[in-house]
């Protein structure tokens, strides 16, 4: 049996990866232009197959990103739903609708929000639409013909962002829900090319928000990891 064997990067790893959190309320100063630059130059050294790159990433900003989320509101009242890779809660299996309800309780508990307070909990994801007040978004497009491998890729991409995000001490907060309404993100930032993943609100987080102080449990890796051999 061999020991384990720490690397010079084993504890920075550690630290950078479990300290990453998805972040639900930011202070409204800007993150330096020349940060951001740092941080999507380094996220653009993720991996892809065969180093195809197929992202495209749009960073909102300014009076650009207020425009934005004035659409975004009104589009969600609307109702104008538009996804480019479609979603369903039926595509949870049994154990992740379990995780998946577990953290809503703690995210709504933290809110003050109760469990039957259904006009509460829609008020809040309406009020999402704002990027949880970061003064910052990224919106992750895949490139090309938009498939699963591609997306794939982008999603490495995605955590590349977010790790290099947490290395320079900027908080973020991957949305969902921002892809709801891709052709409004389409037409707003005047995008022809990809299909919507995600987008990434990040700025600096309001460390008295309590919901910024929700902690999420890991599976454990037997539950999730099989070794074989």
């Amino acid at each position: 049996m061999s020991l384990l064997v720490p690397t010079e990067l084993s504890d920075r790893a550690e630290k950078l990866i479990r300290g990453r959190r998805s972040t639900r309320a930011f202070r409204p100063e800007a993150v330096p232009e020349d940060t951001m630059r740092a941080i999507f130059s380094l996220a653009g050294a993720a991996p892809s197959n065969s180093n195809a790159q197929p992202w495209r990433v749009e960073v909102v900003s300014g009076a650009t990103r207020e425009r934005l989320a004035d659409a975004l509101q009104v589009a969600h009242a609307e109702k104008r739903v538009s996804v480019d890779f479609p979603y369903s809660d039926g595509m949870y299996a049994q154990v992740h609708q379990a995780r998946r309800a577990a953290f809503g309780a703690q995210l709504y508990g933290a809110l003050g929000i109760a469990a039957d307070d259904h006009e509460a909990r829609a008020a809040y994801d309406a009020e999402s639409l704002r990027f949880y007040g970061a003064p910052h978004v990224a919106f992750l497009f895949v490139a090309g013909d938009g498939g699963a491998r591609l997306a794939a890729d982008v999603g490495a991409y995605m955590q590349t962002l977010l790790l290099a995000m947490t290395a320079y001490g900027v908080a973020s907060c991957p949305q969902g829900l921002l892809s709801f309404h891709a052709d409004t993100v389409r037409t707003e930032l005047a995008v022809g090319e990809g299909r919507l993943l995600v987008g990434i609100s990040f700025g600096h987080a309001d460390g008295a928000a309590p919901v910024n102080h929700v902690r999420t449990e890991r599976a454990a890796l037997e539950a999730v990891t099989t070794f074989h051999g």
